[in-house]
């Protein structure tokens, strides 16, 4: 598989933030009230993760290791107000629904995470498609949870579904329902890989272990 559209796979699919590595909650469950939430959610984290591992891979070798995480944050903070403005200007009712979980993109977990476990340690160009791949399969989560509340909630009228407790349900049956699938696939031979890599814990799969300055003395001493 070409190595750009192995890292569209493993976001979308592989390493879903939503389905699969349950990252991202918070907005998740807040926000994706409606479909058009979702979406406009996922596409300003999407975009935000794109612009942070590009930057953030083209100065790895610059940023010093002490203050790499602090370099992250400001890095992402940048955009993310670039993001916010571009809304308020451009966007305004989306902006007011979204509310404050927009600035709270600098703190989402699954944006610091790729940048520690893929952009700080790889070219600038599979960087961007790893952020491509995540922020896709973050959107597509957000989007199908949204759609499926405002279809039950807002047109059939099963108040629940518009409610807090709506969100933990929704997503419940769509992890559910992607664990069907993956079972399924396993029957046919054909299994999604499991989530691997610096994220998940699992150094051994990870192409970058030989390298790797985070992990634990166990872990070292199992390889």
């Amino acid at each position: 598989m070409n190595k750009y559209v192995e890292r569209l796979y493993n976001g979308i699919i592989k390493e879903n933030p939503t389905f699969v590595l349950m990252l991202g909650m918070c907005p998740t469950l807040a926000v994706t009230s409606s479909a058009i939430n979702g979406l406009g959610m996922g596409l300003s984290t999407t975009v935000v993760l794109v612009m942070s591992n590009l930057l953030i891979s083209a100065f790895r070798k610059i940023i010093p290791d002490g203050v790499r995480m602090p370099a992250y944050i400001v890095i992402v903070a940048s955009l993310v107000t670039v993001v916010q403005f571009l809304m308020q200007a451009y966007t305004p009712s989306l902006s007011s629904a979204l509310g404050v979980y927009i600035p709270l993109i600098v703190v989402n977990c699954i944006i610091l995470g790729r940048a520690e476990s893929y952009a700080s340690k790889n070219p600038v160009v599979p960087s961007i498609f790893d952020g491509l791949g995540m922020g896709l399969g973050f959107t597509i989560g957000l989007t199908l949870i949204g759609l499926v509340r405002q279809i039950l909630g807002s047109m059939l009228g099963i108040t629940v579904f518009v409610m807090a407790p709506g969100a933990f349900l929704v997503l419940a049956f769509l992890v559910a329902g992607m664990n069907v699938v993956r079972d399924k696939m396993e029957k046919k031979g054909k299994p999604l890989a499991e989530p691997s890599g610096c994220i998940t814990g699992d150094c051994a799969s990870c192409s970058q272990s030989a390298m790797c300055t985070g992990k634990s003395e166990t872990k070292k001493t199992e390889e």
